[in-house]
């Protein structure tokens, strides 16, 4: 059976005429989709460290709130939880008597550089550190909030201003000095307020639009830092333009969230080893 052959066209030199595939003067524009990409790459990444921080930095004054104490903890119960989920750390084996996830040890797993100076320090003392240390110790030390002496060589130091400086060098802050009467203070005002709204969008949507009233179908990443925003104080932050109907939904979906046992979630099928460390840092704040 035979069927119809197509020729090419030919110049009259006999020449095959180039396909406009193949013209080197018209290149094929990229589809949507390849648009769509592109944007998103473009997007400033911030770690869950500098979503928190960004939650919390007062836009025009560019600074914490003074009355604010918990913040300092929290950032490295970002820290932990990042390296989780990046496969940096794991927990130890839970074991046939099943050991609660603060009884479990966080072990080091891969060295790989992350690209983030604080992830890879704390990975450093992680790492070097034998017998391995609990999630809930880990957060103690990053603190420096230790009686040990001998385990205050772990704390990571200035851990706000290296984050506020990061936001700087991404173009989502600025750096400014104020005189405050008895002292100087480098500030961070807020210089790209788009990429803070989107983030506070992110955080609403998360318990507002996007709820799923089922934890194990909500992105790790976002649920990670609807915790940790609560722990660091700064959650109140992104709700607090919600008009009244919309802040007792969200208010009531993030206390449905802190009353998850994080125990039992930890034994659930979904759960990977990212997962786990998650859990065992909620459960560093909640108990």
């Amino acid at each position: 059976m035979s069927g119809v052959v197509r020729r090419r066209p030919t110049t009259a030199a006999g020449q095959p005429e180039p396909s406009a595939t193949n013209s080197p003067e018209e290149e094929p524009k990229p589809s949507d989709s390849e648009d769509e990409k592109d944007d998103d790459s473009k997007e400033t990444r911030l770690s869950l460290m500098e979503e928190v921080l960004l939650l919390g930095l007062k836009d025009k004054e560019g600074y914490t709130s003074f009355w604010n104490d918990c913040i300092s903890s929290g950032l490295r119960g970002c820290i932990i939880v990042e390296l989780g989920l990046r496969g940096r750390i794991e927990l130890e084996a839970c074991g046939m008597r099943r050991k609660s996830l603060l009884n479990r040890k966080l072990i080091f797993k891969s060295d790989s550089p992350t690209g983030d100076v604080l992830l890879d320090e704390a990975l450093k003392h992680i790492k070097e550190t034998q017998p391995a240390e609990t999630v809930q110790s880990w957060i103690e030390y990053l603190s420096g909030e230790t009686w040990n002496p001998l385990k205050l060589r772990y704390q990571l130091r200035n851990v706000r201003e290296r984050l506020a400086k990061s936001l700087v060098e991404k173009g989502v802050c600025t750096t400014e000095k104020q005189n405050f009467l008895l002292f100087d203070m480098t500030t961070h005002p807020l210089v790209d307020s788009q990429q803070k709204q989107k983030l506070v969008k992110r955080v609403q949507e998360s318990v507002l639009n996007r709820w799923t009233n089922d934890v194990s179908r909500m992105d790790r990443r976002m649920l990670g830092l609807l915790f940790l925003a609560h722990s660091s104080d700064v959650l109140e932050n992104a709700f607090a333009p919600l008009n009244d109907d919309d802040y007792d939904v969200a208010m009531k979906r993030t206390r449905t969230l802190l009353e998850i046992e994080p125990d039992q979630e930890a034994t659930k099928a979904y759960i990977k080893g990212g997962d786990e460390v998650l859990w065992a840092v909620v459960a560093a704040f909640t108990k």
